[in-house]
């Protein structure tokens, strides 16, 4: 599987960057800073979130027009500029008045035998700085998925790992992990990396500039400038577009009022799974072209050339992680929780009609 292509000689100019702190619109989770539970002691699905939520690394790119400067790479919430209208957000990126403090949205979903975590990154734009053969589009959203084998520790063990570049799947297992090839042959051994900020090895995602494709580190990494997020329960701004050290905040997807509460907004979303996004602004000015609606929320990502159906990678992930790994017997695939399994007949019907992900 290809990523679209990208352009490798950029020249980065880092910049101190101030922004507003703006009111969320959307709920987010309460949560403590993780810490080494008692073998005995259970631990909420906030917890186990932010336990394995990744280590981030973000590329930057600062030149051209649609740059900002760099913050067109800063991760932020969906509601950035204080609303829940997704057909501004291209045009309100680092404006005045909003805020590029970094959250990160997760959901869990869980069977006796394994606890799924997916986690969506969002950008208000997805932005090139070249003529040639490249689209832009308004919001943008790539993510991973982690599988996480219950094994009677407080926090299990993380088996495998599927991220979405674009409309592709790439699928990871840590070293030692017992998950190997399914379907789909592994693309790399996820890596782990201490936070400074608690006690635990975090796996490693990383994404592109520009277009946000995300993988295992360092199959992505920082080439120049760059940002380095580290999960909290605080969200913090780049000083610059070359901050090593950026707490976010994870924000639950199935809160009140919440980004799947918000599914069948209009203004945020213009199909099931699909953030709502126009052409307006300067959203493809010296480029190829600007497309509408094309970033998808986690329960909208699809791998086109790829068994697994849209969206199933957070609504159905013990299906996906069957298919795209070989695991040992006792993978359940009934679900104990799973607040997608409520919408499981739109989801299959918005599978069956929506427009192929181009994201």
């Amino acid at each position: 599987m290809r990523d679209r292509f990208t352009t490798n000689r950029r020249t980065r100019v880092a910049r101190a960057l101030t922004a507003a702190a703006a009111v969320s619109a959307l709920a987010v989770a309460s949560l403590a800073a993780p810490a080494p539970a008692p073998a005995t002691a259970a631990v909420s699905r906030a917890e186990l979130a932010l336990r394995w939520a990744p280590v981030h690394y973000q590329d930057v790119d600062a030149t051209g027009a649609h740059a900002l400067g760099g913050q067109s790479d800063y991760l932020t919430a969906v509601d950035f500029d204080g609303n829940l209208n997704g057909r501004d957000n291209w045009d309100r990126a680092g404006a005045s008045g909003t805020s590029l403090a970094a959250h990160v949205y997760y959901s869990v979903v869980e069977t006796s035998t394994h606890w799924y975590l997916t986690y969506l990154f969002f950008h208000p734009r997805d932005w090139t700085d070249h003529p040639f053969f490249e689209t832009e589009h308004e919001n943008d959203g790539e993510g991973v998925l982690f599988a996480i084998e219950r094994d009677g520790s407080p926090y299990g063990v993380l088996r495998g790992a599927v991220t979405v570049a674009h409309s592709d799947f790439y699928s990871y297992a840590p070293a030692g992990s017992t998950w190997t090839s399914g379907r789909e042959g592994i693309d790399g051994t996820l890596q782990f990396q201490t936070s400074p900020h608690d006690s635990f090895s975090h796996p490693v995602t990383a994404q592109e500039a520009q277009g946000h494709g995300l993988k295992a580190y360092p199959q992505y990494a920082i080439n120049g400038d760059g940002l380095v997020y580290y999960p909290s329960t605080v969200a913090e701004t780049p000083s610059s577009g070359d901050d090593r050290d950026v707490r976010y905040q994870l924000v639950d997807i199935f809160a009140a009022g919440g980004l799947w509460a918000q599914r069948s907004n209009a203004n945020l979303f213009a199909g099931l799974g699909t953030f709502a996004g126009d052409t307006s602004g300067d959203c493809g000015s010296g480029t190829w072209s600007c497309s509408a609606n094309s970033a998808n929320a986690p329960w909208g990502w699809d791998d086109g050339n790829d068994v697994p159906a849209r969206g199933e990678l957070a609504s159905d992930p013990a299906k996906l992680s069957a298919d795209y790994f070989t695991v040992p017997a006792g993978l359940a695939r009934s679900y104990s929780y799973n607040p997608y399994a409520g919408a499981a007949a739109a989801l299959a019907e918005a599978a069956r009609t929506a427009a192929p992900t181009v994201d």
